[in-house]
C-alpha cells in the first residue's frame, strides 16, 4: 500500500462579519462581529497554530455584493462579506502572536500599481520573518469598478492578460532589484546599501509602467508565496504558470478532481512540475463527539444562514441576477464576466439540475465544495477519502460559527488525522515556502518565471567600498 500524503489544512476566514455563509455572524456563540479587532485575529491565530494548520486564508473582496436584484441591500443585512476591512493591516498582529503559521492574503491587483504593492508585500514578509503569501485576483464585482470611477470591471480573460503584465512588474521589484547581498549594514564604514547591487527596474508593459528602484530591501521570500483560485481556461493557464498554492471549489469528487488534473496538465505544458502546485479544496466541517451531536450542530447552524444574503454573494460570483429566478427553477449557465468556474461547476458540471432554493441552504449543494458532518473519526476518514479520490493537496476549512467550529476541529478531528499518519505532529522551520515544500529553500525555484529577472552579483566600485559618507 502506498504511503498517503500528509493533508494541509487552511484556515479560511475574511476580514468581514459575514464569510462564506451570510447570516452565521448573528449565532449566539459566534464572534465574527468582532471581526475589526485585534483580539479577534490574535485569538484566531493562536487557535489555528495550536492545531498546527499551515495557515489562515483570509479572502477579500474589493465592491459590494449588488447584483442580487440591483441593489446592495441584502449584503448590507446579512454582512455578506460586507463590510470589511484590509485584511493586510490584521497580519503583523497575528505575526507576532505566532511563531510558525502562515498568511494567505487576498489582494486584488486590478486596482494597485506594482511599484506600491511590490513594498507593501515585502513589508508584510519582513514583519512575519518569511510567513505571507499573496492570493492573486482580479477581481469580479462591477461595483468596485464604478467605486474606482471606472464604468465596469476588465472583461474576464482581459483580466488576467492585465495580471501576466503586474506580475512581471513584480518579479521584476521583488527579485531584480536589489542583489542579495547590497544591504551590508556596516556600522564602522558607515556604508548601509551598497549602491552598486540596486538596480533601477525599467518595465514598459500594457498596463503597467515602472521606471525606479524596489522601495523595500530584500524580504525573506523575496516573492511572497503565490496563491490563485483560477480554474476557468484562462484562469487554469495562468495559475499553472504562477501559483503554489490553488484553491478549487468542486461539489463532487468528479468535479475537483477533473479541476486538479486540468491544472496539472496545464502546469506540466508550461514546463513545471504538475507536483510543486499544491491544491486546496474549499470545506464544511462539523464535527462533534456524536454524529447524532453533529446532526444537532447542523440544524442549529442552518437556522441562522440568510438566504437572501447567500443569493447575493451567488449573484455575485456568477453574475447572476438569482432574485429574477423562482426558488423551484434551476440554475442555468450563461456566460458571464464573474467567476466563470462557478458558475460552471452550478451548472456544466452538476451531475443535476440545481434549483436556486437550494443553493441558499447549508448543504453540500450550497456549499459548492466538500461538505461533511459526523463524527471525529467519521470526518477524519472522509477527508482522506477526499484527497485520495481527486488528488488534492487539503482543504480551506471554512468558517461556520466562529471560533466554535474551528476549535471542534483541532479538538477532535487533528488527533484523528494524526493517528492514521496523515497530519504533522509538529512544525518544521523555516519559511512558509519552505514549511510548503520542504527542501526547496525560502525562494521561489529556478523553474518558476519569477527566476529569470534575478541578476548575477556585480563587482562594488572601490569608490563604494571606501565610502564613509562624510
Amino acid at each position: 500500500m502506498s504511503r498517503r500524503k500528509e493533508i494541509r489544512l487552511n484556515a479560511f476566514n475574511m476580514a468581514s462579519p459575514g464569510h462564506a455563509w451570510a447570516g452565521l455572524w448573528a449565532h449566539p456563540r459566534d464572534t465574527a462581529a468582532d471581526y475589526n479587532t485585534l483580539d479577534y485575529w490574535v485569538n484566531l491565530a493562536r487557535t489555528a497554530e495550536r492545531g498546527l494548520f499551515d495557515g489562515i486564508f483570509i479572502a477579500d473582496v474589493f465592491g459590494v455584493y449588488d447584483v442580487y436584484a440591483g441593489s446592495p441591500e441584502a449584503a448590507l443585512v446579512s454582512a455578506a462579506q460586507t463590510p470589511d476591512i484590509d485584511p493586510t493591516l490584521v497580519v503583523p498582529s497575528m505575526a507576532q502572536a505566532t511563531r510558525h503559521i502562515g498568511f494567505g492574503v487576498t489582494a486584488n491587483l486590478t486596482y494597485e500599481h506594482p511599484y506600491q504593492f511590490a513594498r507593501r508585500f515585502a513589508t508584510l514578509d519582513h514583519l512575519t520573518n518569511g510567513r505571507v503569501g499573496w492570493n492573486v485576483v482580479t477581481g469580479y464585482l462591477d461595483s468596485a469598478a464604478r467605486g474606482m470611477g471606472q464604468a465596469a470591471n476588465r472583461a474576464h480573460d482581459a483580466r488576467y492578460e492585465a495580471a501576466e503584465d503586474f506580475l512581471a512588474a513584480l518579479y521584476k521589484l521583488w527579485e531584480g532589484s536589489w542583489e542579495d547581498d547590497a544591504v551590508r549594514r556596516d556600522r564602522a564604514g558607515r556604508i548601509f546599501t551598497d549602491p552598486a547591487k540596486v538596480h533601477r527596474i525599467r518595465h514598459d508593459g500594457p498596463y503597467y509602467q515602472v521606471d525606479g528602484i524596489q522601495l523595500a530591501e530584500p524580504s525573506p521570500q523575496r516573492t511572497p508565496v503565490l496563491y490563485q483560485a483560477g480554474t476557468s481556461g484562462r484562469g487554469r493557464l495562468f495559475a499553472a504558470r504562477h501559483a503554489e498554492a490553488i484553491f478549487l471549489n468542486g461539489q463532487t469528487r468528479p468535479i475537483l478532481a477533473e479541476a486538479v488534473q486540468a491544472v496539472r496538465r496545464a502546469a506540466g505544458d508550461v514546463g513545471r512540475d504538475p507536483y510543486d502546485i499544491h491544491m486546496f479544496a474549499g470545506a464544511t466541517v462539523i464535527v462533534a463527539p456524536t454524529r447524532a451531536e453533529a446532526l444537532d450542530r447542523l440544524a442549529d447552524y442552518a437556522q441562522y444562514v440568510h438566504t437572501a444574503g447567500q443569493l447575493a454573494l451567488l449573484s455575485g460570483w456568477t453574475g447572476v441576477d438569482l432574485s429574477t429566478l423562482d426558488p423551484e427553477e434551476a440554475i442555468s449557465y450563461v456566460k458571464s464576466n464573474a467567476i466563470q468556474s462557478t458558475l460552471e461547476n452550478l451548472t456544466l458540471r452538476s451531475a443535476a439540475p440545481l434549483k436556486v432554493k437550494d443553493l441558499a441552504t447549508l448543504s453540500a449543494i450550497g456549499a459548492r465544495a466538500p461538505f461533511i458532518v459526523g463524527a471525529p473519526g467519521e470526518v477524519a476518514e472522509a477527508l482522506i477519502s477526499w484527497v485520495e479520490d481527486t488528488d488534492i493537496d487539503g482543504f480551506n476549512l471554512n468558517r461556520l460559527v466562529s471560533p466554535e467550529t474551528l476549535e471542534a476541529f483541532i479538538d477532535l478531528v487533528v488527533p484523528e488525522l494524526q493517528d492514521r499518519g496523515v497530519y504533522k505532529t509538529a512544525y518544521a522551520e523555516g519559511t512558509l515556502r519552505e514549511k510548503l515544500s520542504p527542501g526547496r529553500g525560502a525562494r521561489l525555484p529556478q523553474t518558476h518565471p519569477a527566476a529569470a529577472f534575478r541578476r548575477a552579483p556585480a563587482a562594488t566600485p572601490a569608490r563604494h567600498r571606501l565610502a564613509t559618507g562624510a
